[in-house]
Protein backbone atom coordinates (compact mmCIF):
# COMPACT_ATOMS: atom_id res chain seq x y z
CA UNK A 1 0.00 0.00 0.00
CA UNK A 2 1.29 3.30 -1.19
CA UNK A 3 0.80 6.33 0.97
CA UNK A 4 -0.35 9.72 -0.75
CA UNK A 5 1.47 13.10 0.81
CA UNK A 6 -1.97 14.42 -0.76
CA UNK A 7 -4.03 12.93 1.19
CA UNK A 8 -1.57 13.56 4.65
CA UNK A 9 -1.13 16.74 3.84
CA UNK A 10 -2.16 18.88 6.24
CA UNK A 11 -4.12 16.20 8.37
CA UNK A 12 -4.48 16.18 12.28
CA UNK A 13 -3.01 12.76 13.20
CA UNK A 14 -2.84 11.60 16.51
CA UNK A 15 0.12 9.01 17.39
CA UNK A 16 0.30 6.78 20.64
CA UNK A 17 3.42 5.11 21.75
CA UNK A 18 5.87 7.78 19.32
CA UNK A 19 8.53 7.10 21.52
CA UNK A 20 9.06 3.11 20.42
CA UNK A 21 10.58 1.81 17.29
CA UNK A 22 7.17 1.85 15.39
CA UNK A 23 6.10 5.24 16.83
CA UNK A 24 9.33 6.87 16.46
CA UNK A 25 9.30 5.87 12.64
CA UNK A 26 5.72 6.43 12.41
CA UNK A 27 5.96 10.37 13.67
CA UNK A 28 9.09 10.76 11.51
CA UNK A 29 6.70 9.63 8.38
CA UNK A 30 3.90 11.29 9.03
CA UNK A 31 6.20 14.34 9.62
CA UNK A 32 7.49 13.99 6.13
CA UNK A 33 3.79 13.96 5.08
CA UNK A 34 3.00 17.55 6.27
CA UNK A 35 1.04 16.31 9.06
CA UNK A 36 -0.76 18.46 12.00
CA UNK A 37 -0.99 17.77 15.59
CA UNK A 38 -4.21 19.33 17.22
CA UNK A 39 -4.35 19.90 21.17
CA UNK A 40 -7.93 20.89 20.81
CA UNK A 41 -9.26 17.25 20.24
CA UNK A 42 -10.88 15.66 23.14
CA UNK A 43 -10.77 12.12 23.76
CA UNK A 44 -14.00 11.27 22.24
CA UNK A 45 -12.54 12.77 19.39
CA UNK A 46 -9.51 11.20 19.12
CA UNK A 47 -11.32 7.50 20.36
CA UNK A 48 -13.77 8.12 16.97
CA UNK A 49 -10.63 9.28 14.41
CA UNK A 50 -8.59 6.05 15.55
CA UNK A 51 -11.96 4.29 14.89
CA UNK A 52 -12.75 5.51 11.52
CA UNK A 53 -9.16 6.23 10.29
CA UNK A 54 -7.82 2.77 10.51
CA UNK A 55 -10.90 0.71 11.30
CA UNK A 56 -10.09 -0.31 14.35
CA UNK A 57 -12.11 -0.42 17.80
CA UNK A 58 -10.52 1.48 21.23
CA UNK A 59 -11.17 0.35 24.80
CA UNK A 60 -9.74 3.10 25.80
CA UNK A 61 -7.69 6.66 25.59
CA UNK A 62 -5.81 8.55 28.28
CA UNK A 63 -4.53 12.22 27.36
CA UNK A 64 -1.61 13.88 29.40
CA UNK A 65 0.08 17.57 28.54
CA UNK A 66 3.71 17.50 28.67
CA UNK A 67 5.58 19.88 30.79
CA UNK A 68 6.67 21.11 26.91
CA UNK A 69 2.98 21.96 26.24
CA UNK A 70 2.76 18.95 24.07
CA UNK A 71 -0.66 16.78 24.51
CA UNK A 72 -0.38 13.02 23.90
CA UNK A 73 -2.82 10.15 23.63
CA UNK A 74 -2.42 6.57 24.44
CA UNK A 75 -4.77 4.48 23.26
CA UNK A 76 -5.73 0.91 23.83
CA UNK A 77 -7.10 -1.06 21.40
CA UNK A 78 -9.90 -3.62 21.80
CA UNK A 79 -7.86 -7.11 22.47
CA UNK A 80 -9.25 -8.36 18.83
CA UNK A 81 -6.63 -5.65 17.16
CA UNK A 82 -3.12 -5.18 17.31
CA UNK A 83 -0.81 -2.08 16.97
CA UNK A 84 0.91 -3.48 13.91
CA UNK A 85 -2.27 -3.09 11.81
CA UNK A 86 -2.22 0.53 12.11
CA UNK A 87 1.47 0.25 11.51
CA UNK A 88 0.70 -1.48 8.12
CA UNK A 89 -2.10 0.71 7.06
CA UNK A 90 0.39 3.57 7.13
CA UNK A 91 2.89 1.51 5.40
CA UNK A 92 5.61 1.76 7.84
CA UNK A 93 5.67 -2.52 9.33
Amino acid sequence: MSIQKEFWFGKNVLVTGGAGFIGSNLVEKLVELGCNVSRDLTKKDIKREVEKTFNVKVEKVNVVITPHGEKKAYVKLKPEYEATEVAQKLGIA
